[in-house]
């Protein structure tokens, strides 16, 4: 329950007052900021930072325009997950579990809880990895300080939704800032970033392949689920009416902090680009990244980058535990507590890391697991949002319907290419 004289509580009644007409103003529409900026972190994860740094080391400013058209295809399916939990007032794992056959849902459960598992492997040696080379300490000390953070930051989630919001948008803050200060130090080549931006090409089959895995992993299994987590019964919705005018303020967030998350993947790929691009083209890990740094832009540049890295490490790992905790109550109707679904996707990712396994290759790893568990949410978004019976008036338009499916087409095919391509299948078009 949130007290009416809570953060929360507050920013609950500045939101029925904004539906109900009783406020304006842009401070009021503050109160609806949270949801799109936490689903947000999933495309600033630590996955991000080795695709984007291999692509504008490999390829400069070229492979801009993918970024951009990931981007779009995520602020669709965010929108359409924001919009399943605003009208039904539930999320898309308590939906499923309640449309589709029992056997079919155990399995999307045991699916979605490895990808789970996976997410935070990745985003756990982001933090890890930043925290050593910022620290001089081993890896798996880093991977327990960024367990720590993360579990002492989960603890705002027993006080409403509002503190929890307001801690992953500062560290998204901090992300944005860290990479404004990289565009202002590097000596960006700003005519060739617009022309990358708007001129689709592919230099050769490596950059396809890099392209593959920019889009291939832009939409996040976890980030479809827990979107739909956020919005439902946040406001209080008295009518149709009222569920209206919250998808549509729901639409401009989502718009506006998967626009923020796209500015930062660009800028990502501009400074390795103007770092790397040209005399070391062959940066593709984040280690080597943040050592090549220093003698080209300085100490200030490399620390802005690590601190970047780790608090995308520390927000992902973060949101990563709320979808584990929203998969599991809402698939199968149990709710552990905090400390044992921290372990539940915790553990593997230690076990990895102590086991002496390559950053790089666990990184990839994870990435191949994503991208099987990745039909699982999409395709049940897709099902449940053109359902009468479950959107009412709110089913999407069919052109919206479209272009969903149009971006699920893409984003899946794409996916099994690099499936393909993790289990040494050799693919005609990409040699």
């Amino acid at each position: 329950m949130i007290h009416e004289n809570s953060m929360s509580g507050r920013a609950r009644a500045t939101m029925s007052a904004v539906i109900g007409g009783e406020r304006r103003g842009p401070l009021a529409m503050l109160a609806f900021v949270g949801p799109a900026v936490i689903a947000s972190v999933a495309y600033m994860d630590p996955g991000n930072y080795a695709t984007n740094i291999q692509a504008g080391a490999g390829y400069g400013y070229a492979l801009l325009w993918v970024v951009l058209m990931a981007n779009l295809i995520a602020m669709l399916f965010q929108a359409l997950s924001a919009r399943l939990g605003i009208v039904t007032g539930r999320n898309l794992a308590e939906l499923s579990r309640d449309h589709l056959p029992r056997p079919l849902v155990l399995v999307m459960w045991a699916v979605s809880e490895i990808a789970a598992m996976a997410t935070d492997l990745a985003e756990f040696l982001g933090g890890a990895i930043g925290f050593s080379l910022l620290l001089g300490i081993p890896l798996l000390w880093g991977m327990a300080l960024t367990a720590v953070i993360t579990y002492a930051i989960l603890l705002f989630e027993a006080q409403g939704f509002r503190p929890m919001e307001l801690a992953i948008g500062s560290m998204v803050g901090v992300i944005g800032l860290s990479y404004l200060a990289e565009v202002l130090i590097a000596p960006i080549d700003w005519g060739q970033a617009v022309g990358g931006l708007t001129t689709p090409s592919l230099p050769d089959a490596g950059a396809l392949t890099i392209a593959v895995g920019i889009i291939g992993a832009t939409v996040m299994p976890h980030a479809i689920f827990l979107h739909s987590g956020l919005t439902q019964n946040r406001a209080i919705l008295g009518n149709d009416s009222d569920r209206r005018r919250m998808v549509r303020i729901s639409n401009i967030e989502v718009v506006v902090a998967l626009a923020g998350a796209g500015l930062i993947n660009m800028a990502m790929v501009m400074m390795a680009a103007s770092a790397f691009h040209t005399g070391h083209a062959e940066v593709a890990e984040i280690e080597t990244a943040y050592h090549t740094l220093t003698p080209l832009l300085g100490g200030f540049a490399a620390s802005a980058f690590l601190l970047s890295l780790i608090a995308s490490g520390i927000s992902s790992s973060v949101v990563g535990t709320m979808a584990g905790q929203m998969i599991m109550q809402g698939f199968l109707r149990v709710n552990l507590p905090l400390w044992l679904r921290r372990a539940v996707t915790m553990v593997p990712a230690f076990v990895v890391v102590a086991s002496g396994a390559n950053a790089t290759d666990a990184l990839v790893m994870s990435q191949v697991v994503l991208s099987i568990a990745l039909p699982v949410p999409m395709l049940a978004l897709l099902w449940l949002i053109r359902k009468p019976e479950v959107m009412g008036a709110f089913v999407p338009a069919r052109k919206v319907q479209a272009a969903a499916a149009l971006g699920a087409c893409l984003v899946l095919s794409l996916n099994m290419v690099l499936l393909l391509g993790a289990f040494g299948i050799e693919m005609p078009f990409l040699s």
